[in-house]
Parts: structure tokens; C-alpha cells; sequence
């Protein structure tokens, strides 16, 4: 059966998180559900990697299988046409039969969004974490190069987390400001559960001025989950693209950018 890949996006704000759930609404079942009155058949997909409740995607990645022949564009616009507005999917290609989602991939990038100002935000209440105090940025980027390389992440992986390993090779981190937001940049091979909300945590201390900038490599080294500071709220999370072979040719590292007002006015933030 042919196997096609989709390249979705989504406001987590109102989902239980990426799974199906038999007690809440997952974002998996409404694309299975879009996806199967295109298909005329039930549909199950893969993604790429599970994202918690509140937590978005400008670029989740998953796959399935079907005997039903569409092309790209009605695979695109007629899973669109049933699913809720806060899913979309961005492009549909088909895929060679070995291509996995999740084990094809080689890296993958999440953003973390701080929305640093006195005033709560309302119309981002819940696409950004909200930070009331002044962040230095330049701490926080400077911090957050000790992550760089392969650890040992166990003091930023949840209690609950399931990976065999807390062994995580991060690739890249950087910490920008935007006028009043503050982006996180992470790229690694693959992440520990809540590994990036306690990475923010870890910095956003080190941001305002509460922790010093070696924190990260003291937390690093603790290997205590119990030592490594707070786990940021998920609002501000998105997972922002997977990277594959280039030889597959699938868009899935796109642009980030995010609607917020700014000391200037509304703008995009890339």
C-alpha cells in the first residue's frame, strides 16, 4: 500500500496532548478522524513524537497507510476540510514504504516562547509562557551552551519519564529576544519527556538573575531530576519541525513564527 506522510500544525491550547485518550481528546484522533472520510476507510497514523497537553506544532510530522489513491493536494485540503480549526495540515507527500515518521527522523527541533512584560498577556494567554520580570537573554543564551553536546539529561527529564536511556545528544540551543519575546531554540536527536519545559525552567532562573550563569552545568552534573529547578508551564511550547534525509525532500523544518504584540506594535517573529 502506498504510505503517505503529512506535515501538520496545531494549537495544542485545547487537547489533551498529541494521543488518543479514551477520558479526553487527543490531537491524533481528530486527524485520524479527518483522514478516514478522505480514505473511505479507518485510518491510524505515527507522528513523529508525542507532545504533551497545551503544547503546539508549526510542524508535527506522521504517517499512514492506505489503498485509497488521492493525490497530495485532496490528501491536504480534504483531511483540512474535517478536522477543527486549530489543525491544519501544511503539506502531504508520498513517501518510500521504509519511511517511518518517528524512527526516520534524525533530529528534532522545539521553540520555547516567553512573553516577557509586566501586563498578562490576553491575547497569547495561552500560545506563550508569561515571565513578568526582565529577562537578560544574553545570560540565558550564554547559559545555555553548557547543554550543548551529548549528556546525560537526567536532571531535565519528569519523574514519569519512559526512555531507556537519559543519554541525549543536543545539537543546538540558542535564546533570542524579539521586543517583549524571549525564544528558546532547542535541536537534539531526541528529547526526555518535559526535557525542554525544564530547560526553560533552568534558564528563565538564570534569566532574571536568581540563579548564575554556570547553573546549567551544575544542574547538568547532578544528574537529580529533584535538583534541577521548575518545569515551565507548556503554553510556550511548539514543536517546530524533524529533520530527515535530504534525499526524502519533505518540508518539515519550516520558518517559526508566531503572532504577538511587541513594545512596537503587533508583529511576526521569525
Amino acid at each position: 500500500m502506498p504510505r503517505i506522510a503529512l506535515g501538520l500544525e496545531y494549537d495544542g491550547s485545547s487537547f489533551a496532548g498529541w494521543q488518543s485518550q479514551d477520558h479526553a481528546i487527543g490531537i491524533q484522533s481528530v486527524v485520524e478522524k479527518g483522514l478516514s472520510v478522505v480514505a473511505d476507510h479507518p485510518v491510524d497514523v505515527v507522528a513523529a513524537g508525542r507532545t504533551d497537553a497545551g503544547v503546539h506544532a508549526t510542524m508535527q510530522v506522521v504517517h499512514f497507510d492506505t489503498p485509497a489513491i488521492r493525490t497530495e493536494r485532496s490528501w491536504m485540503l480534504g483531511a483540512v476540510s474535517n478536522m477543527p480549526k486549530s489543525v491544519s495540515v501544511l503539506w502531504a507527500r508520498e513517501v518510500p514504504e521504509g519511511f517511518h515518521a518517528r524512527f526516520s527522523a534524525l533530529a528534532r527541533r522545539y521553540r520555547y516562547v516567553i512573553l516577557n512584560r509586566v501586563p498578562r498577556p490576553a491575547l497569547n494567554a495561552e500560545r506563550a509562557a508569561w515571565v513578568r520580570e526582565r529577562l537578560d537573554e544574553k545570560r540565558m543564551h550564554e547559559a545555555a551552551q553548557n547543554l550543548v553536546g551529548e549528556h546525560d539529561f537526567s536532571s531535565f527529564r519528569a519523574a514519569q519519564c519512559q526512555a531507556r536511556t537519559p543519554m541525549r545528544h543536543l545539537h543546538e540551543i540558542s535564546v533570542t529576544r524579539h521586543g517583549e519575546l524571549v525564544v528558546l531554540t532547542v535541536c537534539a536527536n531526541a528529547f526526555l519527556h518535559h526535557m525542554v519545559r525544564n530547560i526553560a525552567g533552568v534558564l528563565i532562573a538564570i534569566g532574571t538573575g536568581e540563579r548564575p550563569v554556570d547553573w546549567t552545568a551544575q544542574v547538568l552534573a547532578y544528574r537529580d531530576r529533584k535538583l534541577g529547578g521548575v518545569t515551565a508551564v507548556p503554553d510556550g511550547l511548539y514543536l517546530a519541525g524533524i529533520r530527515y534525509a535530504p534525499a526524502l525532500n519533505l518540508p518539515s523544518e519550516p520558518e517559526f513564527s508566531v503572532m504577538a504584540p511587541t513594545e512596537a506594535g503587533s508583529s511576526r517573529v521569525p
